[in-house]
This record gives C-alpha cells, sequence and structure tokens, in this order.
C-alpha cells in the first residue's frame, strides 16, 4: 500500500509541478512542452529526485492514448472552415511532404552517422512528421495571429501526417529486421489499409457520434467523458482492424466538433483540460524515460540531423508539397520554419527498442535531442518569424471570454465580454450606445462588471477604461464591438498601417473609385489592362473589387492576402466570413521609393 501512495504522491506532484511551471512558460518565452519535459528529466535517474524508470512498454502505452486524446481534442476545435483554405496543401504535406522530408534526410543521416540506408531511413522517418501536440499549443496559444491559410494548413498537416509517419516507421522497422521478408507492393498495400480505413472509420463513427450526442440527456458533465471514451473506442478499433487509428480519431473530432448542438459545445473547455492533462503526462513520463547524459553524448548528431532538417530537408518537401497551390514564397517559408517536433517522435523512437533494432538506443536519443532542439529554435521564434515572413494579421478583433449558453437543444444564446481599454472609442458612452450598426434586437447588455462589482445600468451609465461589459448576442457583431472597445490610437495605426486608411465594399467597381480618376488614363497602365481580362471579358476597371481580388489571387482568399492593383495601391482583404465570400477590404497607398 506504501509503494502505491508513493507513486500516487510522485505522480501528482510531477504533474502538479508541470502545471505551475507553465506560469513561467510565457515570461521566458520558453515552450509549455519544453518545461514538461524538463520536469520529467529533473525527477528523472540522474535528477533531483532520480526515479529510475525504462518501462519503454508503459511509455509507449501512455504515448499512443495521450496522442489520441490530443488529436480528438484538435479535431474538435478544427473548423471546416480551415479545410475551405488548407485542406488540399495539408494533405499534400502530410503525404509527399513527409516522403520528401524522409528521403532526403535519410540519405543525410545515412551518411552522417555512416550506417546501412535502412537504418538511416528509419532515424529520418522518426522525426519526419510534424507534431499535432506542439503545433495545437503553440500556434493556439502563442500569441500570434496568423493569416488563416497558413494556420489552418499547419494544423491540418500535423493532425493528418501521423499516420503516414507512423506506418513508415512500421515498415522500416521490419525492413531492419528481415530485409528479405518486405516488398515494395506490401508496404504499399499496407499504406493504403492504414489510410482508407482510418478515413472511413472516422468519417462513418464521426457522423454517427454527431447525430447520436443530441438524443442524449446527460449530466452536463458527463458528455466530455462521453465523447472521450468514444473517441479512445473508434481509435482502438481502427487499429485492431489494420487502420490508423490517429487519422480516425482525428477526422471523429472534426465531425462531432463542427455539428454543434447543446449536448457537445460546452464540453470543449473540461476536453480542453484533458488535453493538456495527456500533453503534461506524456511528456513528464518521456522526460523520466530519457538519460540526459547518454543524449549530450550523441548531441552533435542531433545538432546535425536538426539543422539539416530545418534549413534543407523540410524548406524542399514544404516547396515542392504546396507552391503548386500558388501559396507565396514568405508563407511557404514560415510553413517550412513551423515543422514543430514533439512528442510523436519520441514516442516513435520507441518502437526501434521494443524491437529490439540494433543501436535502437542511439536512435531514441538522437530523436529526443532533435525534439528538443526543435522546441527551441522554433517553438521560441515562431512570433519572430510571424514578422519575419509577414504572415501576421493585426488581432484586435476577438473579445475577452466568449460562452455559449444553450437554451434548448438547438437555439443558444452566446455571451461575450470586452475590457474596455485605453483611448477606446467606448469611453463615456452608454453600453447601448456604442454603435448605431447594431440592430437592438441583436444585442442587450448581460452585465457590466466595474472594479470586481456589477454595477446597476442606467440612463445615466457610462463606461470607463477598464469596464468589463457582458453582451448576449445574436448574429456575428462580436468583432465589430471588439474593435469599439479595444482600438487605441497605437492599434488604430497598426491596423492602418496593414490594411490601409480605408474600407471598401466588395461590390464596388475599380473604375468608379476617385482614386484612380487619373491614372485610368495612363498609357502604360491602359496597355497592361487589355492583357488582364479574365473569363467574364471585363477590364480590371469593370471589375467590382471583389472580381479583382478573386481573379488575382488563384487560391481561397483570407483575411490579409495582398493584391497590387499597381506600384502606388494595393488592396488587402480585412473580413471573410465563413463560406469564403468578402466582407470588407482594405485599400492601402504604398510607400513609394524616394527620390534620390
Amino acid at each position: 500500500m506504501d509503494t502505491l501512495n508513493i507513486l500516487y504522491l510522485v505522480g501528482a506532484v510531477l504533474i502538479f509541478a508541470s502545471i505551475m511551471a507553465s506560469t513561467l512558460s510565457a515570461r521566458l518565452g520558453v515552450p509549455l512542452l519544453l518545461l514538461f519535459l524538463v520536469v520529467g528529466m529533473l525527477a528523472g535517474e540522474e535528477g533531483i529526485l532520480g526515479i529510475e524508470f525504462s518501462q519503454y512498454g508503459i511509455a509507449n502505452f501512455v504515448g499512443q492514448a495521450a496522442l489520441a486524446c490530443i488529436l480528438l481534442d484538435g479535431g474538435l476545435r478544427t473548423s471546416f472552415k480551415s479545410f475551405r483554405v488548407g485542406l488540399k496543401p495539408a494533405i499534400t504535406l502530410a503525404t509527399w511532404g513527409v516522403l520528401a522530408t524522409v528521403m532526403i534526410l535519410g540519405v543525410f543521416v545515412t551518411w552522417l552517422l555512416d550506417v546501412d540506408w535502412r537504418f538511416g531511413l528509419l532515424m529520418a522517418a522518426i522525426v519526419g512528421s510534424t507534431d499535432a501536440a506542439a503545433v495545437f499549443s503553440l500556434l493556439r496559444n502563442g500569441g500570434v495571429k496568423l493569416n488563416d491559410r497558413v494556420q489552418a494548413t499547419l494544423e491540418l498537416e500535423s493532425g493528418a501526417n501521423d499516420p503516414l509517419a507512423i506506418l513508415l516507421v512500421t515498415g522500416l522497422i521490419a525492413l531492419n529486421v528481415d530485409p528479405a521478408g518486405q516488398t515494395v507492393f506490401g508496404f504499399l498495400g499496407l499504406l493504403l489499409q492504414q489510410l482508407s480505413f482510418g478515413l472511413g472509420m472516422g468519417l462513418l463513427f464521426g457522423y454517427l457520434l454527431a447525430r447520436l450526442l443530441p438524443k442524449v440527456h446527460l449530466a452536463e458533465g458527463m458528455y466530455a467523458i462521453l465523447i472521450l471514451s468514444a473517441g479512445l473506442a473508434v481509435f482502438a478499433a481502427t487499429n485492431l482492424i489494420g487502420g490508423s487509428g490517429f487519422l480516425a480519431v482525428y477526422l471523429t473530432g472534426v465531425l462531432i466538433g463542427n455539428h454543434k448542438v447543446r449536448s457537445t459545445e460546452h464540453v470543449m473547455r473540461v476536453m480542453d483540460s484533458f488535453a493538456w492533462l495527456s500533453q503534461a503526462v506524456l511528456f513528464v513520463v518521456l522526460g523520466l524515460l530519457v538519460t540526459p547524459s547518454n543524449v549530450l553524448n550523441v548531441w552533435y548528431y542531433s545538432v546535425a540531423i536538426a539543422a539539416f532538417m530545418i534549413l534543407i530537408a523540410r524548406p524542399i518537401a514544404v516547396y515542392t508539397s504546396v507552391k503548386p497551390f500558388k501559396f507565396k514564397d514568405r508563407e511557404i517559408g514560415f510553413i517550412s520554419w513551423v515543422g514543430l517536433r514533439g512528442a510523436v517522435p519520441i514516442t516513435l523512437a520507441i518502437l526501434p527498442v521494443m524491437a529490439g533494432i540494433d543501436d535502437a538506443f542511439m536512435l531514441f536519443d538522437i530523436a529526443f535531442g532533435v525534439v528538443v532542439l526543435s522546441l527551441i529554435l522554433q517553438g521560441t521564434t515562431i512570433p519572430f518569424m510571424a514578422d519575419l515572413f509577414k504572415v501576421r494579421i493585426p488581432n484586435n478583433k476577438d473579445p475577452e471570454e466568449e460562452h455559449e449558453v444553450w437554451v434548448s437543444d438547438k437555439a443558444s444564446i452566446t455571451l461575450y465580454q470586452f475590457q474596455v481599454k485605453s483611448g477606446a472609442f467606448a469611453i463615456g458612452r452608454h453600453p447601448m450606445a456604442i454603435s448605431n450598426r447594431i440592430s437592438p434586437d441583436e444585442i442587450s447588455v448581460f452585465a457590466l462588471v466595474r472594479g470586481q462589482q456589477i454595477v446597476s445600468i442606467d440612463e445615466n451609465t457610462k463606461l470607463k477604461f477598464g469596464d468589463r461589459v457582458w453582451y448576449a448576442m445574436r448574429g456575428n457583431h462580436a468583432s465589430q464591438i471588439a474593435k469599439i472597445f479595444n482600438d487605441t490610437t497605437l492599434d488604430l495605426k497598426a491596423i492602418d498601417d496593414f490594411y490601409g486608411d480605408w474600407l471598401l465594399s466588395p461590390n464596388v467597381k475599380l473604375g468608379d473609385l476617385p482614386f484612380f480618376t487619373g491614372v485610368m488614363t495612363s498609357e502604360s497602365l491602359v496597355d497592361k489592362l487589355k492583357s488582364k481580362p479574365k473569363d467574364h471579358g471585363k477590364s480590371m476597371w469593370e471589375q467590382t473589387v471583389a472580381e479583382y481580388v478573386k481573379d488575382s489571387l488563384d487560391m481561397a482568399p483570407v483575411s490579409g492576402d495582398t493584391v497590387s492593383i499597381n506600384d502606388e495601391w494595393s488592396l488587402v482583404i480585412r473580413e471573410v466570413d465563413d463560406k469564403g465570400k468578402l466582407r470588407t477590404i482594405g485599400l492601402k497607398r504604398e510607400e513609394l521609393p524616394k527620390a534620390v
């Protein structure tokens, strides 16, 4: 009994320490997942507690379950809007991108380690895929708002590339153990089986569960447990029939999350806790499993492999995968950089150890070093790289908090909290008089909080700096209200610098804009326009702003996309609805180079 209580105590203390360490993550700029690893290593055999843990089977069990939970939560939060702008490039990255990375990196590893090519490819396959836990955590909680196309592509790639990575590792282990018994056709058949069964099971059970949940009436706290248990059941069942459980559980989450009803919407916070607990447990266990001195013994291999992967293999794989989809070079550069490695490579590195392959422990130590370097180098530089590659967009339209209250099985009211910032337009105005563009029937004040106290609202109430106002709203007005509460002089300047000083309706014709009255008659511009018309046969000036933008982009538009009109003017997309329809577009005057 004492031994059991010691295990409970140590486990609870480690998780508690990991969560408390998370408060340092934002201050130090260190990825939270790396802190979880550090806590595990400090508790390990060469750390403060000196816990000897070498149970690779248990670590694999924990890793599989934790990753399934993380992918389920990621799927629940993946909107179908992401599929509109990122599905095709993400699928290409999750297939060809992984293969290209493994092949290029495999050649380098084979030369670097001076080993058999099968062993070199195995090492490359272990670190060849990006990690869902790392990507979801750092992109969604990193405080950086990205271009939707880039964010959707990265998240969908990380959720979809695990099946191929796992299959490659499994096949290459078999190739190292029994080279004569493996064939190319057998490998391709296994790949097809994994992907098709994973896709089929995920879509089938995701659809069934999305239809079942509204008809089940349980206590509120039970829905999250029901969804988690169902997701793990789909994961295990798919694995048993030879499919990819990771792909299946991710798709199950996507279908459930996009079918919003009373029984599913309020579970997101609980599922978020499950996902964070899974990440904490997984990384602490992996930290316990590793022996830091062994990792340091092969540090030069880890550095060389990480550098080659980040600077050469990943960029080549990304460029060849997404360039056909008309991605800009700066978007490709950022996607290449954010090829975050995390728990998946370490978990995959356990498999060769369990299979008894020669030098498997070296593979594990190198993979661990690569993951740590990836989290440090790539994870800590996401904000800097987002600015460098110009994929960050101004974040000034989100409420402080949001809660959906379901008043029936199919009807809900959303509560939004907004805080009055310094210099905001809302200061000195009545909470219901901040905008005349929103019908009073679609918005009402739920509560006004001032100095931690609820304030009664009358006709003389005026908003002050620091006030928090809760609105109950119908319709998509949250971003408009947020601007009124958040816009300071500095915020407005940053937004104007990005989107331009003028907002245009998508339906206005370019030729009707007064800014271009003079340039329309320019002979050089007229010549340019004669070659511009597309299938609709309109010249540039006859097109609406929306038509011109869509023709020029040749891809699904997202907020932040820029289209040049000439050397002096450009159009910047500001808002796009969930169906891809342009709502507002900024007109920006570019700074011309000064004459010498």
